[in-house]
């Protein structure tokens, strides 16, 4: 099949949009990748900042009310409280502003790449506070770095304070090091970050590699830590002392450790297996969950041809004639159901940006849980499955029926008319069924709901 922008921007990007145009070629998908990112500087998360100072203000109250008795226990425990309702509101927010970019993006190649390098790089927060800084940590380790160097972003993800916390990497400590060397002081080498390293973010679970490489490597990474301010700090005293060996290659055993464990990430970003395991996943998210294997062995070529381009990749990916196959498309998990089917209801920002908090749950986040995704708290480091069959289950699909025949009234005050919304939704391909349903249905609602629950709709 061959370049058609409908199509294109099902499969790439975020779906049609009566309000956006679809990108009409190829080079111009790409060009969506380059300069400011206009979507997070419209629709903005809460600043590092401000959460991290008072995520310690929670800690304080926190610790202050274990300390006290009586009234003043009470009283402290009403201030935390009121402080975790703010970081609930945090996390909704930080849904809703990921949906807007989504409907109201020109590049909607962009919006779905960060959602997959944010899965692929998956991180979640251990606390109440910290499962409202997920957005925080894609949008600065993330984002900025999905159409550079495959290694500049698995640096600036691996060694975000997110990933530390997560994997437990902050409490890592060489068991050599000077602060384990302390009596009563040492903590252990915590080996998940360097696993998930080497089996998720790079070489795959089949890669080249053994647990001695897994335990050098998680040696190696000791001393990375974050400071009381929530920023990447380095600790000499928990770094474990002399070289490491990874994949027969020597690292640190010098001052410069951060600069070893840079580097060993880089080597790792432009192995061979690295450029198959990226390939694959990008293949399988886009195309298939059985992609053509000429697809991968191309994009796997031009990520070892580029040095992990990632821009290149992805042209690799969207010039090969088996990315562009006329087949059903993967099935769209729940969130990106929901935030298609926005950008087509053409849902005006305002609704989402001043709804309330309990508006955003009952119409966004439940949904999507009732359809089998969490949202931002995946079961483990691997991610949402891109298994069709994972998002096909009789409750799930239950849920998005409901969804589409209810929720839409409560997005707009008029609904769309349902003759053209097969259109706007579907593009020109869209089957004769939904266009009959949606001509036979009996009120307004529930043509557009019967466009949104078709299976042309689910698809990309």
């Amino acid at each position: 099949m061959s370049f058609s922008s409908d199509h294109a921007e099902i499969r790439f990007g975020c779906g049609l949009s009566p309000q956006v145009a679809p990108a009409p070629s190829l080079e111009a998908m790409l060009a969506g990748l380059d300069g400011p990112d206009r979507m997070a500087a419209r629709f903005p998360m809460v600043s590092h900042r401000d959460y991290w100072q008072r995520r310690a203000q929670w800690l304080e109250l926190r610790k202050q009310r274990r300390k006290a008795s009586g009234a003043r226990a009470d009283e402290l425990a009403d201030q935390a409280m009121n402080m975790s309702r703010g970081f609930r509101a945090d996390l909704l927010r930080g849904l809703g502003q990921t949906v807007l970019r989504w409907s109201e993006t020109q590049s909607g190649f962009r919006e779905r790449l960060a959602l997959f390098w944010a899965d692929h790089f998956t991180t979640v927060g251990k606390s109440g506070p910290q499962r409202s800084a997920v957005s925080i940590y894609v949008d600065a380790a993330i984002r900025p770095n999905l159409s550079g160097r495959f290694g500049d972003l698995l640096v600036a993800a691996v060694t975000h304070p997110m990933m530390l916390t997560y994997l437990d990497q902050r409490v890592s400590v060489g068991p050599q090091s000077a602060f384990a060397r302390r009596k009563g002081k040492s903590r252990g080498l915590n080996e998940n970050l360097a696993r998930e390293v080497l089996e998720l973010h790079t070489l795959g679970v089949d890669g080249p590699y053994g647990q001695a490489d897994v335990r050098q490597l998680a040696e190696l990474f000791t001393g990375l830590t974050i400071g009381r301010t929530g920023t990447r700090e380095f600790r000499p005293g928990w770094a474990e002392p002399g070289e490491e060996v990874v994949l027969g290659r020597r690292y640190g055993g010098n001052p410069a450790r951060l600069e070893a464990v840079q580097q060993a990430l880089h080597d790792l970003a432009v192995h061979p297996a690295t450029a198959d395991h990226i390939a694959r996943k990008l293949a399988v998210h886009f195309v298939s969950d059985a992609p053509d294997p000429g697809l991968v062995a191309h994009m796997a070529a031009r990520f070892l041809a580029t040095g992990g381009d990632l821009r290149a990749v992805y042209a690799a990916m969207l010039e090969h004639p088996a990315a562009w196959d006329d087949g059903p498309g993967n099935v769209k998990p729940p969130f990106d159901f929901i935030a298609s089917a926005c950008r087509a209801l053409a849902v005006a920002p305002e609704r989402i940006e001043t709804a309330k908090e309990s508006q955003v749950n009952r119409l966004i986040l439940q949904p999507i849980r009732a359809m089998g995704q969490f949202w931002q708290r995946p079961t483990g480091p691997d991610g949402w499955p891109e298994a069709d069959a994972a998002w096909i289950t009789p409750q799930g699909l239950s849920a998005r029926l409901r969804w589409a025949m209810a929720v839409p009234r409560r997005l707009l005050a008029d609904l769309p008319d349902p003759r053209a919304f097969v259109d706007t939704a579907l593009g020109a391909a869209a089957p004769e069924p939904v266009r009959f349903a949606a001509r036979a249905a009996e009120t307004r609602a529930e043509a557009v709901g019967l466009v949104l629950a078709a299976p042309a709709f689910q698809r990309r």
